[in-house]
């Protein structure tokens, strides 16, 4: 039965029908943005990358090319909520199908906040935020430059906290674009006019809040490489406390607003003022305490028996002088004595030990007289060979007549002067 009613139908191989299904779905299914949570994401070696989008009751097999994904300006990660912008398509050789991406971002993200991402990753990779690069801001500046929109909330601020906390230093401002076309251009060219002048001692550069289109120009490349640049250091304040831009990492100092920025660039006067007082006040105790410390020393000297009999002390030291000499002498005679014993007795033990006084003693010195050789050993001696003889008061030319090995001198009986 079965099979005759398969001899009334066309039968489909699995490439047939897996190609029919492709073609209903690629040309019936328009490209598409899908939204869904990154899993299993594979970056292959050949620069291709292969994950799913999931969400609670599904899931979908993706893959995003490698000529697609070098433009990609975050890096996907396993949990990431992504936007994905594509087409389907059928992979024939597992019969599955799947998003091929054209285009992807992280789920609430426009496009300007991907710019601000990229272009934040390429100057950190170029050292633009390195701390090294950072320049120290001036404790006291006489000058400030102000880098803003001349009609805007932000340079009130910023004149009104300059004149209450510090009014003696004196504010110039370069009027600037801080928000549409070529505002950019403007705040860079501000910060370079500025270094031009050099009589500068710090620079603001802001504005005051809004939104993130508000506040791109602070965000654009040529702002961040003119503030890098500058040789007067430069305090970013840019929008409100929750707000960053680019400047602000780049900048030497970032303040959470204008008003701020204010604060931060010149001292507190009032501050100074107290402290100074203070200061002051402390130097004026301690001298007080100093002189009364000096009038005490002074009056106990005055009391002193020194102070009222300065006769009697005075003889009371050439005392002690005598003394002190009188012993030195005593302790110079002893050394002297001492050292004239040791020399005698030094010169006793040279005395001794000089040949002249051996030869005294009635021992003599013998050489042979054809080699000069002076004679120790009995070894050394030939039959009828001639000898010069010394003794204290002389020489005299002997002839050995025989040689005896085995006398010793302990076996001669000799007296001399000495003994």
């Amino acid at each position: 039965m079965l099979d005759a009613d398969a001899e009334k139908h066309d039968i489909y191989s699995v490439s047939e029908i897996t190609r029919e299904i492709k073609e209903l779905l690629e040309y019936n299914m328009p490209t598409v943005w899908v939204q869904g949570e990154l899993s299993n994401f594979v970056h292959h070696s050949s620069g291709h990358m292969y994950f799913s989008l999931k969400d609670r009751d599904a899931q979908l097999a993706c893959v995003m090319w490698k000529s697609r994904g070098g433009a990609l300006a975050f890096t996907p990660q396993n949990g990431m909520k992504l936007n994905a912008y594509g087409n389907i398509r059928v992979y024939e050789k597992r019969g599955a199908y799947q998003l091929d991406i054209v285009r992807m971002m992280p789920a609430g993200i426009g496009d300007l906040q991907l710019m601000f991402e990229a272009l934040k990753k390429k100057l950190h990779a170029e050292g633009l935020f390195d701390q090294s690069s950072k320049k120290s801001i001036p404790s006291f500046p006489e000058r400030i430059g102000i880098v803003t929109s001349p009609t805007g909330a932000a340079i009130r601020d910023i004149i009104h906290v300059l004149n209450r906390r510090f009014p003696s230093t004196t504010k110039i401002l370069r009027p600037t674009l801080v928000q549409g076309d070529g505002a950019a251009e403007d705040i860079a060219h501000a910060i370079e006019e500025f270094n031009d002048y050099g009589d500068i001692d710090v620079l603001i550069v802001g504005r005051g809040g809004g939104s993130l289109e508000d506040l791109w120009a602070f965000n654009e490349e040529i702002v961040a490489r003119a503030i890098f640049k500058s040789k007067v250091p430069i305090v970013s304040a840019v929008g409100h406390e929750i707000d960053y831009t680019i400047s602000d990492f780049v900048a030497d100092l970032r303040a959470p607003t204008p008003s701020s920025a204010a604060e931060l660039v010149v001292p507190d006067s009032f501050e100074i003022a107290n402290r100074i007082a203070l200061l002051r006040n402390r130097c004026f105790a301690a001298v007080s305490n100093k002189l009364a410390y000096r009038r005490e020393i002074l009056n106990q000297l005055q009391k002193s028996y020194a102070f009222r009999h300065p006769l009697d002390v005075t003889l009371q030291y050439k005392q002690r002088v005598d003394e002190l000499f009188h012993g030195i002498g005593l302790r110079v005679s002893h050394k002297l004595s001492s050292y004239r014993d040791k020399v005698f007795m030094y010169r006793k033990m040279i005395q001794s030990a000089h040949p002249g006084a051996v030869l005294n003693r009635g021992y003599a010195v013998v050489k042979k007289q054809r080699t000069k050789e002076i004679v120790r050993k009995v070894s050394q001696l030939e039959p009828n060979e001639s000898l010069d003889v010394y003794i204290a008061k002389g020489a005299f030319t002997s002839t050995v007549s025989s040689i005896r090995q085995d006398d010793s001198i302990d076996n001669l009986d000799i007296k001399t002067d000495a003994s």
